[in-house]
């Protein structure tokens, strides 16, 4: 058994700096001495060893990128006649599974999944829906549609209109209709008009258009919105999201204040979501793997200097507080090293 175990220690450890590209802020890169056939075998052995290698199984998986793990999904299939996600909902439980489940996924599948699951049953999970429908690319959101529609033959928007209302409905539709400029040039003199807007339809009357706040939010790309918020001074002393705490309330409130911090700064609006799914009594581990999972490839590393920064420690240390054993080592591995 102790040979077993140091072959896979052997086998997912190997690193190289070769090829790795310098601008890459995830962190979970291409593993580079990457062979799909090995790996699936390095898996049925460590599925089939006696009570299960569980940290040799999320020690592979976390440790080869998305693409690699499709393909390793196919060569398992070919190699052993089952699927590997199947197989791994058979001998892993609760967090380990979550996380392996979240891994096998493709980016666009994950998010379609999570998304059919904050609508499914008895309520729903807002949270999730602000958080997938405000930060993906709108190529990103088409995908997700697709898939949507492929994987559970419903239709994405249909699914939002159905379990959502009010402005808060409308936000999202908004959002999932996936045409939300992406334009990095700023108009200054549509800053200036927006700026304006927004001042007359929130702080400078009785009562709050909540239809102009959320085709302005919705429409306008992350740097326009940067200067509609700096031009927003010339109008008022209070900053965006306190003008959004002042003026609305309930989920379309979140929704509009998680558009602006990710505005502002992306990695910082999902440092502090972490922070979140750790603080109090309890974690929130689905939380933290779902966060983990679809930032690795994104930009990891620079959520984990933000929340350095945020929160005068590192990441990974707050990690080894609220969790342990192979759920903490996968965690770990997705959150990277401590720079």
């Amino acid at each position: 058994m102790a040979f077993l175990k140091d072959l896979f220690r052997q086998a997912v450890n190997l690193k190289t700096d070769d090829g790795v590209d310098k601008t890459f802020n995830g962190t979970v890169a291409p593993y580079p001495l990457f062979r799909a056939s090995e790996d699936a075998s390095l898996l049925d052995r460590a599925i089939k060893a006696p009570g299960v290698e569980e940290a040799a199984i999320i020690d592979l998986l976390v440790k080869r990128n998305n693409e690699q793990r499709q393909q390793i999904k196919e060569a398992y299939q070919q190699a052993f006649g089952k699927a590997l996600d199947a197989t791994l909902v058979s001998v892993l439980k609760g967090d380990l599974e979550e996380l392996a489940l979240a891994l096998l996924m493709t980016p666009a599948q994950y998010d379609a999944h999570l998304l059919r699951k904050a609508m499914k049953g008895l309520g729903t999970d807002e949270e999730i829906l602000i958080e997938v429908l405000v930060t993906r690319s709108n190529a990103e959101i088409a995908q997700i549609k697709n898939i949507y529609k492929k994987e559970y033959q419903r239709d994405l928007e249909k699914d939002i209109d159905k379990e959502n209302s009010g402005h808060f409905q409308d936000a999202l539709l908004n959002l999932c209709k996936g045409t939300r400029s992406e334009e990095t040039k700023v108009d200054n003199d549509l800053a200036d008009s927006d700026a304006q807007t927004l001042f007359n339809a929130g702080e400078d009357r009785r009562g709050t258009n909540d239809t102009v706040f959320i085709h302005i939010f919705t429409t306008r790309s992350d740097a326009q919105l940067r200067k509609i918020f700096q031009r927003y001074g010339k109008h008022s002393k209070t900053e965006m999201t306190q003008a959004l705490d002042g003026e609305m309330s309930g989920n379309v409130e979140k929704c509009l204040i998680a558009i602006t911090k990710c505005a502002m700064n992306k990695p910082a609006f999902f440092a502090e979501k972490l922070h979140l799914a750790m603080a109090g009594f309890g974690t929130r581990n689905k939380a933290l793997i779902r966060l983990l999972v679809s930032r690795s490839e994104k930009d990891m590393k620079k959520v984990a200097q933000e929340y350095k920064k945020l929160y005068q420690k590192p990441l990974q240390q707050d990690i080894m507080a609220e969790s342990s054993g192979v759920l903490e080592a996968g965690l770990l591995a997705l959150c990277g090293k401590d720079d």
